[in-house]
């Protein structure tokens, strides 16, 4: 199995972000990744997939992934269904983070048990 192959879900998981400048190339048996996330949370997925399949310092592959948007964590896009404690504990891995998405986003949001599908909710960076 080459290295491209190995890590096509990676490449895959970038295609469907929507990674902007990308590059991909392989050189003895290293395969060299190159492009730009639009948020940190896209980088950060882009990574776990790279350890998920390589391990935890994988040998085989150099990515150089870039960030367009420092400014925010993530931009969501609400669902039906969603309430901040979910959003915030899809971001964040903990539901009590909600009042970072709600103070973020007094702009829009007027009570933080009000959100409505469609909206775009800015994730701040913690």
């Amino acid at each position: 199995m080459s290295v491209k192959a190995k890590y096509q879900p990676v490449l895959d998981l970038g295609e469907k972000l929507a990674i902007t400048d990308g590059n991909v190339t392989e050189e003895n048996g290293v395969l060299k990744v190159k492009g730009q996330a639009k948020t940190q949370y896209e980088k950060n997925l882009l990574w776990d997939k790279i350890k998920e399949i390589g391990g935890q310092n994988p040998t085989d592959i150099m990515a150089n992934i870039t960030v367009a948007d420092t400014s925010v964590y993530h931009r969501h896009v609400v669902k039906k269904g969603e309430s901040l404690s979910k959003i915030a504990k899809q971001y964040y891995g903990d539901p009590m983070k909600y009042k970072q998405i709600f103070s973020a986003n007094t702009n829009i949001l007027k009570n933080p048990d009000l959100i409505h599908p469609d909206q775009v909710l800015v994730i701040p960076n913690l």
